[in-house]
């Protein structure tokens, strides 16, 4: 193996390994026997992994099904599994990465007063009538009967449900707004053809925010703080979104813009300037239109995922439910209402499609379900005896640097072979993978480090793992 790896022999040579990490000062480690704790073990995870493509093409059913990469690497990596159309299991290293994007989208919505709620995924269907949208939403609007005979649908979206919810309450005052209510659901909707996997699905996760406040230019704030923290988000992520202008489609409202990230499997149209930086959906410009409307300089087209996308409601939905405060005056007043989705399980599988190789998974830094992936050597092999400096750099590790507790895991089948073993964690997406083989029986002890994100390989003391590992942000 040694052959074929690039080797740098120091700390400082991962500079372009450490871009992904926060600059911390050096830390002094001191040789205290770390507590020994129950060890995440490989062997022990729910991850039906490394099918072949027939495999994966059986899952889905028919070949012309299984048609873009993140589809094709979750599937074959036992990220998740086909439940029916359009639906699937989310397995452990999903729904670990998942939760953390949650936590993510958390820190971003409450920084700008967002406060969390849980609104029921049974809509009853008066409030859809009241809207109109009972009847408009058509056959994407999943439908059903209780015993009793009364009508609900499984919320694709809540700006009814949350608007009944804000008039409920009579005596709202200026003084409280805005409000900027959120939640992180599942949500449902009866595509006629899901594809994509988690790009395009029947149930999938989202966040969608609701605000309400006391004036249009109060509104159009908060519009421009929540596409702000948008952002903020995508950025964290490492992922590169642009904000387009878009239709309002059957929401309404009278302003909207999608976050997309380009790619090419994407199913939107984008239009882009690249003198005065306009973008649009082409599905809000004449078809014939070849220049931009800002500044009649040529568009370059592309193609996008929609990831995210904001609305601009005004009162629409709150003249319907008498969504009121008392304003300034002593006088009720309706409120000013935007909303705001973000796809959850979408931003997952449009990340895995924009980062990963054809054979394998790179995850956004922060959603790596696993930061560390420390691999032994084979039982029976030379270097057995570095089994046990193994253990005890995973004691050191979650010992020492106290954000990767719970977030290192040792691939304890030793029955394989250490480049067996590197491959399948090299198609799973560990930022870092540890290997403890020859030089880690060496004076001191040596481990190799591969920085999957860069593809950076190094020979690290412990002293130096532990440093570099101090650096990982971890949410």
């Amino acid at each position: 193996m040694e052959g074929l790896l690039t080797r740098c022999r120091a700390l400082p040579a991962l500079a372009t390994c450490s871009h992904q990490l926060s600059q911390y000062a050096p830390q002094r480690f001191h040789h205290c026997a770390p507590r020994r704790g129950k060890r995440l073990m490989l062997s022990r995870m729910f991850q039906p992994q490394k099918l072949r493509e027939d495999q994966v093409l059986s899952l889905e059913g028919r070949s012309g099904d299984l048609t873009c990469k993140s589809q094709r690497l979750m599937l074959q990596m036992g990220l998740i599994h086909p439940a029916s159309p359009g639906c699937y299991h989310l397995l452990p290293y999903t729904v670990r990465a998942m939760e953390k994007l949650v936590r993510v989208i958390d820190q971003e919505m409450q920084t700008i007063g967002g406060q969390k709620v849980n609104m029921p995924s049974l809509s009853p269907a008066e409030l859809w009538r009241a809207t109109k949208r009972w009847d408009s939403m058509g056959r994407e609007l999943l439908r059903l009967r209780d015993r009793h005979g009364k009508e609900y649908c499984l919320g694709p979206t809540h700006e009814e449900a949350i608007t009944a919810l804000v008039a409920s309450q009579k005596t709202l005052s200026y003084k409280q707004l805005p409000f900027l209510l959120y939640q992180v659901t599942r949500k449902f909707r009866d595509e006629p053809r899901p594809r994509f996997g988690l790009l395009r699905g029947r149930e999938f996760y989202m966040k969608d925010m609701y605000t309400f406040d006391s004036s249009p230019e109060a509104a159009q704030l908060t519009y421009s703080l929540v596409c702000d923290a948008y952002s903020s988000l995508f950025n964290r992520l490492g992922l590169r979104c642009i904000k387009v202008q878009a239709d309002v489609g059957s929401i309404g409202g009278m302003v909207s813009h999608e976050f997309q990230l380009p790619v090419d499997v994407g199913e939107d149209r984008l239009v882009v300037c690249p003198s005065c930086h306009f973008s649009a959906n082409m599905e809000t410009l004449d078809s014939s239109r070849t220049n931009c409307p800002a500044c009649q300089g040529p568009l370059t087209e592309t193609k996008g995922i929609e990831v995210g996308h904001t609305f601009y409601l005004g009162t629409k939905y709150s003249s319907i439910f008498n969504a009121q405060f008392i304003n300034v005056h002593g006088k009720p007043s309706l409120a000013e209402m935007g909303c705001y989705g973000l796809g959850v399980t979408r931003i997952l599988a449009a990340a895995i499609e924009v980062l990963s190789t054809e054979d394998c998974v790179r995850w956004p830094g922060l959603l790596a379900p696993y930061q560390v992936c420390l691999i032994p050597p084979k039982k029976g092999s030379k270097e057995e005896a570095a089994a046990e400096l193994a253990g005890h750099l995973y004691n050191h590790i979650t010992e020492v640097v106290p954000q990767l507790q719970g977030e290192v895991l040792l691939d304890d089948r030793t029955h394989l072979t250490i480049g067996n073993r590197l491959k399948d964690a090299n198609k799973l997406g560990y930022p870092f993978v540890i290997i403890a083989a020859k030089r880690a029986l060496d004076d001191p002890a040596h481990f190799e480090v591969w920085c999957q994100n860069t593809g950076e390989v190094v020979f690290l003391t412990r002293e130096g793992v532990l440093e570099l590992l101090s650096q990982v942000q971890v949410v």
